[in-house]
């Protein structure tokens, strides 16, 4: 009796729902959202109806407003996704498999995550200067710390006994890294590069906001400003797509790096 039941506990937690239940749920969402718009409980002010935060995106996008600020934001978390993540991959690596480097590099690493990144934009900015340099470097160094700890988390969780057969090998070190423990800790890294995605997207639009004249984070406080929601709703819509779409190009690279994952 007691085996039946966790069998069907067990049923119950891996039970799976096809894709079009989520579908209806967010279409029922969006009517309740319609409905109560519509009806005049809440002020277009505050609350606009989806039908009019599509018609304005619709709008924007013609005019090539959403796409100019579009264009100016995915320069900028490009630019700062790559160069965090190739920074935070190479440092993940080498204090993941020096001693030394471990030694010296990880309080420091430790003791610098912990701070709001957003809160460097102003010293940034006197470094470096309002334009794009200090936008990127502040994206950057959000998207440095969860790569950098997620690699050395990878690193360090790899099999010995992987390793143990490269060396018995004799393996050199950059075939080791690159043929066993690199592959061995790709899922770990992908998960920070996951985490360091949305990230991105804080700092994106909070630097955009502060010292921006092109973006989506500027043209929401530009609207924001105006009180026009409908628009800032509309560019709100933007950065969720934007966000999904990071996520899903992520899952398929992971998919193609990773394919014994699944």
């Amino acid at each position: 009796m007691a085996d039946y039941k966790v069998q069907n506990k067990m049923l119950h937690w891996q039970k799976s729902y096809p894709s079009w239940v989520s579908a209806i749920a967010i279409f029922s969402l969006l009517a309740l959202w319609e409905a109560i718009c519509r009806s005049g409980l809440v002020s277009a002010l505050f609350l606009p109806a989806p039908s009019g935060i599509l018609s304005s995106l619709l709008t924007m996008t013609m005019n090539g407003e959403i796409g100019r600020s579009l264009a100016a934001s995915m320069a900028r978390i490009a630019t700062g996704f790559v160069l965090g993540s190739f920074i935070g991959l190479i440092v993940g690596m080498i204090t993941g498999t020096s001693a030394l480097a471990d030694r010296i590099g990880t309080p420091i690493v430790q003791a610098l995550y912990p701070i709001p990144k957003i809160a460097l934009l102003p010293l940034f900015i006197l470094w470096l200067g309002i334009g794009e340099l200090s936008k990127i470097t502040i994206i950057a160094l959000g998207v440095f710390f969860p790569v950098a700890m997620n690699t050395y988390s990878g690193v360090k969780n790899v099999d010995p006994l992987l390793i143990k057969v490269a060396v018995s090998f004799n393996a050199s070190w950059w075939l080791t890294m690159k043929s066993v423990v690199l592959p061995s800790a790709l899922p770990v890294i992908f998960a920070g590069l996951r985490l360091a995605a949305g990230t991105s997207l804080l700092l994106l639009v909070a630097a955009e906001m502060i010292a921006a004249q092109e973006g989506i984070g500027a043209l929401i406080l530009h609207y924001g400003d105006l009180m026009i929601t409908d628009k800032l709703m509309a560019g709100v819509i933007v950065l969720s797509v934007l966000g999904l779409l990071f996520h899903l190009f992520l899952q398929w690279l992971e998919k193609k790096a990773v394919p014994w994952k699944d």
